[in-house]
Protein backbone atom coordinates (compact mmCIF):
# COMPACT_ATOMS: atom_id res chain seq x y z
CA UNK A 1 0.00 0.00 0.00
CA UNK A 2 1.51 3.29 -1.12
CA UNK A 3 1.49 6.17 1.34
CA UNK A 4 -0.71 9.09 0.24
CA UNK A 5 0.03 12.38 2.00
CA UNK A 6 -2.39 14.45 -0.09
CA UNK A 7 -5.72 12.64 -0.30
CA UNK A 8 -8.50 15.03 -1.24
CA UNK A 9 -6.13 17.93 -0.66
CA UNK A 10 -7.75 21.36 -0.80
CA UNK A 11 -10.89 20.16 -2.59
CA UNK A 12 -12.66 17.54 -0.46
CA UNK A 13 -15.93 16.18 -1.88
CA UNK A 14 -19.20 17.66 -0.67
CA UNK A 15 -21.10 14.69 0.72
CA UNK A 16 -24.65 15.32 1.86
CA UNK A 17 -25.83 12.44 4.01
CA UNK A 18 -29.33 10.94 3.61
CA UNK A 19 -31.03 13.24 6.14
CA UNK A 20 -29.55 16.38 4.54
CA UNK A 21 -26.76 16.82 7.08
CA UNK A 22 -23.09 17.11 6.16
CA UNK A 23 -21.84 15.56 9.42
CA UNK A 24 -22.13 11.80 9.88
CA UNK A 25 -21.56 10.42 13.36
CA UNK A 26 -20.40 6.85 13.94
CA UNK A 27 -20.72 5.36 17.41
CA UNK A 28 -18.49 2.31 17.84
CA UNK A 29 -18.31 -0.24 20.64
CA UNK A 30 -15.39 -2.69 20.83
CA UNK A 31 -16.33 -6.30 21.68
CA UNK A 32 -12.95 -7.86 22.51
CA UNK A 33 -13.41 -9.59 25.86
CA UNK A 34 -12.21 -13.19 25.64
CA UNK A 35 -10.19 -12.44 22.52
CA UNK A 36 -7.37 -10.61 24.28
CA UNK A 37 -4.00 -12.35 24.49
CA UNK A 38 -4.22 -14.73 27.46
CA UNK A 39 -2.24 -17.75 28.58
CA UNK A 40 -5.61 -19.11 29.74
CA UNK A 41 -6.73 -19.22 26.08
CA UNK A 42 -3.55 -20.90 24.87
CA UNK A 43 -1.76 -17.73 23.78
CA UNK A 44 1.96 -17.39 24.48
CA UNK A 45 1.50 -14.24 26.60
CA UNK A 46 -1.07 -12.11 28.40
CA UNK A 47 -2.42 -8.75 27.30
CA UNK A 48 -0.50 -6.03 29.11
CA UNK A 49 -2.84 -3.04 28.65
CA UNK A 50 -5.50 -2.69 31.33
CA UNK A 51 -6.44 -0.59 34.34
CA UNK A 52 -2.82 -1.20 35.41
CA UNK A 53 0.06 -2.72 33.50
CA UNK A 54 0.19 -6.46 34.06
CA UNK A 55 2.75 -7.54 36.67
CA UNK A 56 2.33 -11.29 36.15
CA UNK A 57 5.40 -13.06 34.87
CA UNK A 58 5.72 -14.63 31.41
CA UNK A 59 3.92 -17.91 30.86
CA UNK A 60 1.61 -17.59 33.89
CA UNK A 61 -2.14 -16.96 33.91
CA UNK A 62 -3.05 -13.39 34.79
CA UNK A 63 -6.34 -13.85 36.61
CA UNK A 64 -6.58 -10.16 37.42
CA UNK A 65 -6.31 -9.12 33.77
CA UNK A 66 -8.81 -11.81 32.78
CA UNK A 67 -11.30 -10.42 35.29
CA UNK A 68 -10.78 -6.83 34.14
CA UNK A 69 -11.69 -7.91 30.62
CA UNK A 70 -14.58 -10.10 31.77
CA UNK A 71 -16.22 -7.07 33.39
CA UNK A 72 -16.88 -5.78 29.88
CA UNK A 73 -19.14 -8.65 28.93
CA UNK A 74 -20.54 -9.38 32.39
CA UNK A 75 -21.64 -5.77 32.97
CA UNK A 76 -20.65 -3.44 30.12
CA UNK A 77 -22.76 -5.07 27.40
CA UNK A 78 -25.94 -4.54 29.41
CA UNK A 79 -25.13 -0.91 30.18
CA UNK A 80 -24.40 -0.04 26.56
CA UNK A 81 -27.38 -1.84 25.05
CA UNK A 82 -29.78 -0.27 27.53
CA UNK A 83 -28.32 3.20 26.94
CA UNK A 84 -28.59 2.91 23.15
CA UNK A 85 -32.21 1.82 23.53
CA UNK A 86 -33.07 4.71 25.83
CA UNK A 87 -31.40 7.31 23.61
CA UNK A 88 -32.73 5.64 20.44
CA UNK A 89 -29.32 5.56 18.81
CA UNK A 90 -27.71 2.96 16.60
CA UNK A 91 -24.09 1.85 16.55
CA UNK A 92 -21.43 -0.41 15.07
CA UNK A 93 -19.72 -3.04 17.21
CA UNK A 94 -16.18 -4.16 16.34
CA UNK A 95 -16.41 -7.87 17.17
CA UNK A 96 -13.47 -10.24 17.60
CA UNK A 97 -14.38 -13.74 16.46
CA UNK A 98 -13.03 -15.48 19.54
CA UNK A 99 -14.93 -13.09 21.79
CA UNK A 100 -18.18 -13.87 19.96
CA UNK A 101 -17.50 -17.60 20.22
CA UNK A 102 -16.99 -17.35 23.99
CA UNK A 103 -20.07 -15.24 24.79
CA UNK A 104 -22.50 -15.97 21.93
CA UNK A 105 -25.71 -15.14 23.81
CA UNK A 106 -24.52 -11.59 24.46
CA UNK A 107 -23.18 -11.11 20.92
CA UNK A 108 -26.46 -12.32 19.45
CA UNK A 109 -28.35 -9.80 21.59
CA UNK A 110 -26.26 -6.96 20.14
CA UNK A 111 -27.49 -7.90 16.67
CA UNK A 112 -31.05 -8.50 17.88
CA UNK A 113 -31.15 -4.93 19.20
CA UNK A 114 -30.40 -3.70 15.66
CA UNK A 115 -26.69 -2.86 15.83
CA UNK A 116 -24.10 -3.62 13.16
CA UNK A 117 -21.71 -6.43 14.02
CA UNK A 118 -18.48 -5.76 12.09
CA UNK A 119 -15.33 -7.87 12.08
CA UNK A 120 -12.46 -7.02 14.44
CA UNK A 121 -10.30 -10.01 13.54
CA UNK A 122 -10.23 -13.39 15.28
CA UNK A 123 -8.26 -12.20 18.30
CA UNK A 124 -7.41 -8.72 19.54
CA UNK A 125 -4.07 -8.28 17.80
CA UNK A 126 -2.66 -6.26 14.91
CA UNK A 127 -3.08 -7.94 11.54
CA UNK A 128 0.44 -6.64 10.90
CA UNK A 129 1.63 -9.44 13.20
CA UNK A 130 0.82 -12.00 10.51
CA UNK A 131 3.82 -13.06 8.47
CA UNK A 132 1.80 -15.61 6.51
CA UNK A 133 -1.06 -14.67 4.17
CA UNK A 134 -2.60 -18.12 4.52
CA UNK A 135 -2.70 -17.94 8.32
CA UNK A 136 -4.26 -14.49 8.26
CA UNK A 137 -6.88 -15.65 5.76
CA UNK A 138 -7.76 -18.66 7.92
CA UNK A 139 -8.28 -16.51 11.03
CA UNK A 140 -10.31 -13.99 9.05
CA UNK A 141 -12.54 -16.75 7.67
CA UNK A 142 -13.28 -18.23 11.07
CA UNK A 143 -14.06 -14.79 12.50
CA UNK A 144 -16.49 -14.13 9.64
CA UNK A 145 -18.09 -17.54 10.12
CA UNK A 146 -18.72 -17.26 13.85
CA UNK A 147 -20.06 -13.69 13.62
CA UNK A 148 -22.41 -14.71 10.81
CA UNK A 149 -23.62 -17.79 12.68
CA UNK A 150 -24.08 -16.18 16.08
CA UNK A 151 -25.26 -12.71 15.05
CA UNK A 152 -27.23 -13.67 11.96
CA UNK A 153 -25.45 -11.10 9.79
CA UNK A 154 -22.30 -11.61 7.76
CA UNK A 155 -19.95 -8.73 8.58
CA UNK A 156 -19.39 -6.26 5.75
CA UNK A 157 -16.94 -4.00 7.61
CA UNK A 158 -13.54 -4.65 9.12
CA UNK A 159 -11.22 -2.98 11.59
CA UNK A 160 -8.27 -4.52 13.43
CA UNK A 161 -6.20 -3.40 16.37
CA UNK A 162 -3.18 -1.39 15.29
CA UNK A 163 -2.26 -1.85 11.65
CA UNK A 164 -3.01 -4.18 8.77
CA UNK A 165 -0.66 -6.58 7.03
CA UNK A 166 0.40 -6.13 3.39
CA UNK A 167 -2.39 -8.57 2.42
CA UNK A 168 -5.29 -7.58 4.66
CA UNK A 169 -7.14 -5.33 2.24
CA UNK A 170 -6.79 -7.82 -0.61
CA UNK A 171 -8.20 -10.53 1.65
CA UNK A 172 -11.16 -8.27 2.47
CA UNK A 173 -11.87 -7.64 -1.22
CA UNK A 174 -11.74 -11.36 -1.95
CA UNK A 175 -14.35 -11.95 0.75
CA UNK A 176 -16.72 -9.24 -0.45
CA UNK A 177 -16.31 -6.73 2.37
CA UNK A 178 -17.97 -3.38 1.73
CA UNK A 179 -15.44 -1.34 3.68
CA UNK A 180 -12.45 -1.35 5.98
CA UNK A 181 -11.74 1.21 8.68
CA UNK A 182 -8.01 0.88 9.27
CA UNK A 183 -7.49 4.41 8.07
CA UNK A 184 -6.74 7.31 10.40
CA UNK A 185 -5.83 9.74 7.65
CA UNK A 186 -9.04 11.55 6.66
CA UNK A 187 -12.42 12.86 7.77
CA UNK A 188 -14.20 11.35 4.76
CA UNK A 189 -14.45 7.91 3.16
CA UNK A 190 -12.24 7.30 0.13
CA UNK A 191 -11.45 4.54 -2.35
CA UNK A 192 -8.20 2.62 -2.06
CA UNK A 193 -7.57 1.85 -5.73
CA UNK A 194 -4.26 0.11 -5.06
CA UNK A 195 -5.88 -3.04 -3.65
CA UNK A 196 -5.67 -6.04 -6.00
CA UNK A 197 -9.20 -6.81 -7.17
CA UNK A 198 -10.41 -3.50 -5.69
CA UNK A 199 -11.01 -0.72 -5.16
CA UNK A 200 -11.93 -1.02 -1.50
CA UNK A 201 -13.78 1.74 0.34
CA UNK A 202 -12.02 3.05 3.44
CA UNK A 203 -14.30 4.57 6.08
CA UNK A 204 -11.68 6.24 8.31
CA UNK A 205 -11.70 5.77 12.05
CA UNK A 206 -10.22 8.02 14.76
CA UNK A 207 -8.47 7.35 18.05
CA UNK A 208 -8.45 10.86 19.51
CA UNK A 209 -12.14 10.66 20.48
CA UNK A 210 -11.84 7.19 21.97
CA UNK A 211 -12.24 6.04 25.56
CA UNK A 212 -8.90 4.20 25.34
CA UNK A 213 -7.48 7.63 26.15
CA UNK A 214 -8.45 6.91 29.78
CA UNK A 215 -5.57 4.41 29.71
CA UNK A 216 -3.20 6.86 28.01
CA UNK A 217 -0.85 9.00 30.11
CA UNK A 218 -1.89 12.25 28.42
CA UNK A 219 -5.51 11.24 27.87
CA UNK A 220 -8.81 11.61 29.70
CA UNK A 221 -8.98 11.37 33.48
CA UNK A 222 -12.53 12.46 34.32
CA UNK A 223 -15.71 11.62 32.41
CA UNK A 224 -16.31 15.32 31.71
CA UNK A 225 -13.01 15.59 29.82
CA UNK A 226 -14.25 12.96 27.36
CA UNK A 227 -17.64 14.69 27.07
CA UNK A 228 -16.01 18.07 26.44
CA UNK A 229 -13.76 16.59 23.76
CA UNK A 230 -16.70 15.00 21.92
CA UNK A 231 -18.75 18.20 22.15
CA UNK A 232 -15.83 20.21 20.75
CA UNK A 233 -15.59 17.83 17.79
CA UNK A 234 -19.33 18.11 17.14
CA UNK A 235 -19.30 21.90 17.44
CA UNK A 236 -16.40 22.23 15.02
CA UNK A 237 -17.85 19.82 12.47
CA UNK A 238 -21.30 21.42 12.52
CA UNK A 239 -19.74 24.88 12.16
CA UNK A 240 -17.72 23.72 9.16
CA UNK A 241 -20.83 22.10 7.68
CA UNK A 242 -22.47 25.52 7.56
CA UNK A 243 -19.60 26.51 5.26
CA UNK A 244 -20.26 23.54 2.98
CA UNK A 245 -17.73 21.03 4.37
CA UNK A 246 -18.60 17.39 5.04
CA UNK A 247 -17.12 14.88 7.48
CA UNK A 248 -17.50 11.69 9.47
CA UNK A 249 -16.95 11.84 13.24
CA UNK A 250 -16.00 8.67 15.10
CA UNK A 251 -16.60 8.11 18.81
CA UNK A 252 -15.22 4.83 20.17
CA UNK A 253 -15.97 2.94 23.38
CA UNK A 254 -14.76 -0.26 25.05
CA UNK A 255 -17.00 -2.44 27.20
CA UNK A 256 -14.40 -2.91 29.93
CA UNK A 257 -13.37 0.78 29.96
CA UNK A 258 -16.49 2.90 29.61
CA UNK A 259 -18.66 0.12 30.98
CA UNK A 260 -17.46 1.11 34.47
CA UNK A 261 -19.96 3.28 36.40
CA UNK A 262 -17.94 6.49 36.62
CA UNK A 263 -16.91 6.43 32.97
CA UNK A 264 -20.42 5.52 31.89
CA UNK A 265 -21.50 8.97 33.03
CA UNK A 266 -19.56 10.23 30.00
CA UNK A 267 -21.34 7.75 27.73
CA UNK A 268 -24.74 8.91 28.96
CA UNK A 269 -23.87 12.57 28.45
CA UNK A 270 -22.33 11.94 25.04
CA UNK A 271 -25.35 9.99 23.81
CA UNK A 272 -27.75 12.61 25.16
CA UNK A 273 -25.76 15.38 23.50
CA UNK A 274 -25.73 13.57 20.17
CA UNK A 275 -29.45 12.82 20.33
CA UNK A 276 -30.16 16.51 21.01
CA UNK A 277 -28.42 17.65 17.81
CA UNK A 278 -31.32 16.61 15.61
CA UNK A 279 -30.86 16.77 11.86
CA UNK A 280 -27.67 18.84 12.07
CA UNK A 281 -25.93 15.44 12.16
CA UNK A 282 -26.64 11.97 10.80
CA UNK A 283 -26.05 9.18 13.32
CA UNK A 284 -25.50 5.98 11.38
CA UNK A 285 -23.96 2.56 11.41
CA UNK A 286 -20.75 2.33 9.45
CA UNK A 287 -22.23 0.02 6.84
CA UNK A 288 -24.81 2.72 6.06
CA UNK A 289 -22.13 5.40 5.92
CA UNK A 290 -20.16 3.16 3.54
CA UNK A 291 -23.18 2.44 1.38
CA UNK A 292 -24.02 6.10 0.92
CA UNK A 293 -20.40 7.14 0.37
CA UNK A 294 -19.94 4.43 -2.25
CA UNK A 295 -22.97 5.71 -4.11
CA UNK A 296 -21.67 9.29 -4.42
CA UNK A 297 -17.87 8.96 -4.60
CA UNK A 298 -16.46 8.20 -8.05
CA UNK A 299 -14.71 4.84 -8.11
Amino acid sequence: MQRDLVGYGLTPPEIVWPNGARVAVSLVVNYEEGAEMAVEAGDPENEKVGEFASVVGPGKRDLGQEQIFAYGTRVGVRRFLDAFDRHRLTSTWWMCGRAVARSPVLAAEVARRGHETACHGWVWRPQADYTDRVAEAADLDRAIAVIAEVCGQRPVGFFCRGGQSPWTRALLVERGFTYCSNGFDDDLPYWDRSVPGGPLLVVPYALDSNDAKYFHPNGFVTPQEFVDYVEAALDQAVEEARRGLSCVLNFGFHLRISGRPARFRAVERILAGIASRGDSIWVAQRRDIARHAASVLPR
